[in-house]
C-alpha cells in the first residue's frame, strides 16, 4: 500500500523505519514545523523529519491541519492509508482522506490511558503491564475501534524511559502487521466498549509542572512510582530547604525504597554517599539527581559538591 506517515518524536521514528523497510511504500511524511531549541536557539527539525529526509521522502509541515493547500497535497499523494504515531489530533477533513482509513498507534492497552501521557501514567499508577494498541481514528481522541493489541510487562524498577524503549521496539512489528491486515482486508475491528479491563478506564492527560512535585503527604510507594513515572522527563522534583530557609530545587530521577521509620519531610544523609528523604511508610534512598541549573549526576557526585546535612528538610 501507499502510506502517509504522521509523527514527530524519536518514538515515531521506529515505526517509520519499519514501514520503509517493509513491502509498503511511504509516499509522504507529516510532522511539526521546525522549532528553536537548545541554548543557541537554533532551528531544529523533528526526529521524524530528519529520518524522512535521509530516505528522500516528501515532508509536509503544515501550521494548520485544515489548510486547503495541505489537504489538497495529501489527496494528491494517493495514499491507501494514513499511519499516525505520536502526533496531533487530526481533523475529520484529514483522517477521512485515505480509502482504507487512518490508524493510530497508542502506548497503552486501550481503553486504558487515553490521552497524552500513557507511558508515564502506567508507571505512576504502579501497573505491572502495558502495551500497544493500533486503532482506527474517529472523531474523539483515542476512542476508535481496535485493530491489534500487544502486551509487555513493567518491572518494578522500570522508569518511563525504559518502558518507552520497550514499546518503541514493539511498534516496529505492530505497525507493519496492522498495515498487512488492512491491505489484505483481514481486520476485525473491536469497539473499545467491548474490551473488559475490569475497572473504569483511567486517563492519561498531559503532565504539567505542578504534577511533578513530590509532596510530603504522599506515601512512600506512590512517591517511588511517581519518580519512576516521570523519569527521565519531565522528572519529579522536591524543594530542599536549609536551616536558614534557603531553598533549592532538586530533580530526582532514581530512588529505592527502604522500610525504615522516618519523618515525612526529613532529610537523612551521611554527607558523603547516602541521601534519603523521609515519607510516610519509610524513606527513599535517592540515587540520581539534578540540582537547579546543574547537570544530572549520581548522589555521590551531588554530595561531594553540595553541602547538606540532617538539619535540612524537604517540601
Amino acid at each position: 500500500m501507499n502510506i502517509v506517515f504522521m509523527g514527530t518524536p524519536e518514538f515515531a521514528v521506529a515505526s517509520l523505519k519499519a514501514l520503509v523497510k517493509s513491502k509498503h511504500n511511504v509516499v509522504g511524511v507529516v510532522t511539526v514545523a521546525d522549532k528553536r531549541a537548545g541554548r543557541g536557539k537554533k532551528m531544529r527539525a523533528s526526529a521524524v523529519k530528519e529520518y524522512a529526509l535521509e530516505q528522500n521522502i516528501e515532508v509536509l509541515q503544515p501550521d494548520k491541519l485544515r489548510d486547503e493547500n495541505f489537504v489538497n497535497r495529501l489527496k494528491e499523494l494517493n495514499a491507501d492509508v494514513f499511519v499516525v504515531v505520536a502526533f496531533r489530533m487530526l481533523p475529520k477533513v484529514v483522517w477521512t482522506i485515505p480509502p482504507k482509513g487512518t490508524f493510530n498507534i497508542h502506548g497503552s492497552l486501550l481503553p486504558q490511558y487515553r490521552g497524552a501521557a500513557p507511558i508515564n501514567y502506567a508507571i505512576i499508577n504502579g501497573d505491572t503491564e502495558s502495551g500497544l494498541t493500533t486503532f482506527m481514528i474517529d472523531e474523539k481522541i483515542d476512542t476508535g475501534k481496535i485493530i491489534i493489541q500487544r502486551k509487555c510487562s513493567i518491572e518494578n524498577t522500570d522508569d518511563a524511559g525504559e518502558l518507552h524503549d520497550k514499546l518503541m521496539l514493539m511498534s516496529e512489528s505492530i505497525v507493519v502487521d496492522t498495515c498487512d491486515l488492512i491491505q489484505e482486508d483481514k481486520i476485525d475491528l473491536i469497539p473499545q466498549a467491548e474490551v473488559n479491563i475490569g475497572e473504569n478506564p483511567r486517563p492519561a492527560p498531559k503532565i504539567f509542572k505542578d504534577d511533578c512535585k513530590l509532596s510530603t503527604s504522599i506515601i512512600i510507594d506512590d512517591a517511588y512510582n511517581l519518580i519512576r513515572g516521570l523519569s527521565p522527563y519531565p522528572a519529579s522534583f522536591i524543594s530542599i530547604i536549609s536551616p536558614e530557609g534557603e531553598e533549592f530545587i532538586l530533580k530526582i530521577f532514581k530512588s529505592e525504597i527502604e522500610r525504615l521509620e522516618s519523618i515525612a519531610g526529613a532529610i537523612y544523609t551521611d554527607e558523603k554517599k547516602e541521601f534519603f528523604i523521609g515519607l510516610t511508610g519509610g524513606r527513599l534512598r535517592v540515587l540520581s539527581v539534578q540540582l537547579q541549573s546543574k547537570k544530572r549526576m549520581d548522589i555521590r557526585s551531588f554530595l561531594s559538591g553540595f553541602s547538606i546535612n540532617n538539619n535540612w528538610r524537604w517540601a
